[in-house]
């Protein structure tokens, strides 16, 4: 493992560790070049997955981006990190098991959304924004009537 500080191929493990999920593997890692102590992810992979764009185009699936789209709809939101990771995680674990190489982005888009819907109203509404491509106040009162109607029919 390449140490992220200084380039140098020559890292060692000090620990390792199931997360607490038992999705990953944590690892220590110290750098004997430069001293440096940093932390790595290991994930089984059960199959190569891509993503296939609206416009066909298809792309490597990418764990990191989704985590990232993710957290930036829970930006300054009260969500616990394990909260967000599990939620990712299950995600993952949907698209792997589909049995399905080619993953359409609208389907991660609608896993995401019924992720971040058990996870905070506010996220949910942000990402369906983007999502759902909002481009004026009214789409905005559309979803949220849509959302507010929905909540009143479980009570």
């Amino acid at each position: 493992m390449k140490c992220p500080y200084c380039g140098d191929d020559d890292t060692q493990v000090k620990d390792s560790r199931p997360t607490e999920d038992n999705t990953a593997i944590r690892r220590r890692r110290y750098c004997a070049a430069c001293g440096s102590r940093f932390t790595t992810f290991e994930r089984v992979q059960l199959r190569e997955l891509s993503v296939v764009k609206k416009n066909a185009r298809r792309v490597p699936f990418d764990r990191d981006k989704l985590m990232r789209s993710v957290q930036i709809a829970l930006r300054k939101r009260p969500v616990e990190p394990d909260r967000i990771e599990r939620m990712v995680s299950g995600i993952v674990r949907r698209l792997e098991s589909l049995g399905e190489s080619d993953i359409p982005s609208e389907m991660i888009g609608k896993f995401i959304m019924e992720g971040l819907r058990g996870l905070d109203d506010v996220a949910y509404v942000r990402f369906a924004s983007v999502y759902k491509n909002f481009r004026e106040a009214k789409d905005f009162e559309e979803f949220l009537g849509e959302l507010s109607g929905v909540e009143d029919d479980d009570d």
